[in-house]
């Protein structure tokens, strides 16, 4: 098995097959561009243009050996030990003696980040912990890393594992990444381990401490080295990796940042997971027991694909802030500076079951609780659904809060079904429609929906009250959160209210010779705004310096074109972004019949905006 940390040499790595390093039923990035298809996209990627990105180690270790210091910095998971075999061995067939130091042999002792990382990971088994307030440097024993120096009687020096940046400030950095994703499924095969652990524990475990530390922590590491780094290297694929120079991945970023793109999306089975899109998505693997998300805009744990000369590398999403959150979000840059504030993802029931009768965090709360700045206010847009499909949403008139608390935990207790209709209403739903879910609202998607949900971009603080007495995927209940969810339930979303104020009753504000644009009417605890567009040929918008996510939810395919006249065509439920920067747009309907988008975009002004602090 391989390890992050104390990895089994480079060779032995092409003998593992994909179930003994990264455990998923979604298959590896090609490492060259597959021929176009029609429908829907699982790999988009953006041309860089020739000569931009190499494959492997010989052509990263040929621009090594023009180094005399050379600093291989990194994110966690990265198979270290594979990395300094394969360029070792081919820096000793060039005639170098290369000096090797590894940052992990400077790292505390574990014992010592466990009891470091512990106030901000809460209780063992929980869900979730408090975003840290650590630094990278915590993690080091000052004296050790201090001790790293290169030595002159080589004729090269590499300092290798993460932290490496933090030595030989003047030195060249490269730094090696991995997609959020992919990180993941080495942690459920117990080859990646969290920031200066030694062995794996459980995998929920590990990505609450992934999520609360690790990456909090090696993301503001990532940002304040990044005007440092020479190289930019994904090592997604265990074996091998490419490579780009730092000048063209920010000339990439640079012109996708004022032009349109779409990030990777990346798809998970659930409890209740359905069938539409492996139905619809013909690229997804048909093996997948179902598939519950489509993280197709989440993105903390979405990638950006560039290519050249076929050769695909994926960055981390962050990377496309660090480096450009100005002309990404524009107006609002500097009240969310790094942090992309909205969300789309898909939730597919069809064919499957009910989410879990849930809640989401207050602001305050969420803030108080758990570190986060803004909270998880969030809307299901109906894309595609069943006859008799339906959204519990509210509670029923005569609500009483006592006797519901009560009832749910006698069936956490008891594994006795609740009839859930006695306590939370029941909402038909059909095609486009769109309902609210400020935080506080108990709420749940049932069967046969496939919901679009565009939210604030928080994702994972859901307080679940009753899971229909059914187990997850490993066959173990899922966890229940009464005690946070009844903390945070809003009573008076009750009755007749609920339909005035959290089913949105579209209103057309906008109309050409054939398009017409209808505002969706959302919460005002809600930060953002939706829009419906339709077209029959073409419309044109001005960004108003306002990011703005887009979907195509009718239709077969759409055209977007901004002030570099080239057209970018996006196919039926591809989500992709107009960054502020683009200034202008053109949507051009590429098929046969009415297309209609939803786009999403930041209020002009909103008051959670002043209390944001980042």
């Amino acid at each position: 098995m391989l390890n992050s940390e104390k990895n089994m040499p480079a060779a032995d790595i092409d003998k593992q097959t994909n179930a003994n390093w990264r455990k998923s039923g979604q298959p590896l990035l090609p490492i060259l561009q597959q021929p176009a298809h029609e429908g829907y996209n699982i790999y988009p990627a953006h041309a860089l243009g020739s000569n931009k990105i190499f494959k492997g180690y010989d052509s990263l270790a040929a621009w090594i050996a023009t180094q005399q210091v050379v600093l291989i910095d990194g994110y966690t998971g990265i198979f270290w030990d594979n990395i300094q075999s394969s360029l070792d061995t081919i820096l000793a067939e060039k005639g170098l003696r290369v000096k090797w130091h590894t940052t992990a042999s400077a790292m505390k002792e574990e014992a010592d980040i466990q009891q470091l990382v512990a106030p901000f990971i809460g209780d063992a088994d929980g869900v979730w912990g408090t975003r840290t307030s650590l630094v990278l440097t915590d993690f080091f024993d000052f004296k050790k890393l201090s001790a790293i120096q290169p030595d002159p009687a080589y004729d090269l020096n590499i300092i290798i594992g993460t932290g490496a940046a933090l030595t030989a400030t003047g030195s060249p950095v490269i730094y090696m990444d991995i997609p959020k994703n992919e990180l993941q499924y080495r942690m459920r095969a117990g080859t990646a381990l969290n920031l200066g652990s030694r062995q794996s524990e459980k995998q929920t475990e590990m990505y609450k401490r992934a999520y609360f530390v690790d990456w909090v922590v090696l993301n503001d590491y990532k940002q304040a080295i990044a005007p440092r780094i020479a190289v930019f290297a994904d090592t997604q694929w265990g074996d091998t990796l490419t490579w780009i120079s730092a000048g063209n991945l920010i000339a990439g970023i640079t012109q996708l940042s004022r032009d349109t793109f779409r990030v990777r999306p990346w798809f998970e089975p659930g409890a209740w997971g359905g069938q539409w899109m492996k139905n619809h998505i013909p690229a997804l693997p048909q093996e997948e027991v179902n598939l519950a998300w489509s993280f197709e805009m989440i993105v903390p744990e979405n990638g950006v694909i560039f290519e050249s000369d076929t050769y695909l590398f994926e960055i981390p999403f962050e990377w496309m802030m660090y480096f450009r959150h100005q002309y990404i979000l524009g107006k609002h840059a500097d009240i969310f500076r790094y942090e992309f504030p909205i969300r789309f993802d898909f939730l597919d029931t069809f064919d499957g079951g009910n989410l879990s009768i849930q809640c989401h965090p207050s602001l305050q709360y969420i803030r108080q609780q758990f570190g986060e700045t803004f909270t998880q206010d969030e809307t299901y847009y109906i894309l595609d659904c069943k006859e008799g499909a339906g959204v519990y949403l509210g509670f029923t008139e005569d609500i009483d809060p006592a006797a519901f608390r009560q009832v749910l935990e006698d069936s956490q207790q008891s594994g006795q079904p609740v009839n859930i209709t006695d306590y939370v209403q029941y909402h038909p739903a059909k095609k486009h429609d769109l309902f609210l879910i400020p935080n506080g609202t108990v709420h749940s998607a049932g069967a046969d929906n496939l919901v679009l949900e565009i939210s604030a971009t928080p994702y994972i603080f859901t307080f679940k009250m009753y899971d229909w007495v059914r187990p997850g995927l490993d066959g173990k209940p899922r966890p229940i959160n009464i005690d946070h969810a009844f903390r945070n339930l809003d009573f008076t979303r009750k009755g007749e209210l609920v339909k005035d104020t959290l089913i949105s009753s579209p209103v057309q504000i906008q109309q050409g010779h054939d398009w017409q644009l209808w505002q969706l009417p959302v919460h005002e605890q809600h930060f953002y705004e939706i829009q419906r567009i339709e077209i029959e040929t073409l419309v044109s918008f001005d960004t108003h310096e306002r990011c703005i996510i887009l979907m195509l939810v009718q239709g077969t395919a759409i055209a977007v074109k901004t002030d570099n006249g080239e057209e970018t065509v996006y196919q039926y439920a591809e989500t992709f972004v107009i960054p502020a920067a683009a200034s202008q747009y053109t949507l051009i309907n590429k098929g046969p019949g009415k297309a209609k988008v939803v786009q999403s975009f930041l209020k002009h002004d909103h008051p959670v905006f002043s209390t944001i602090s980042l």
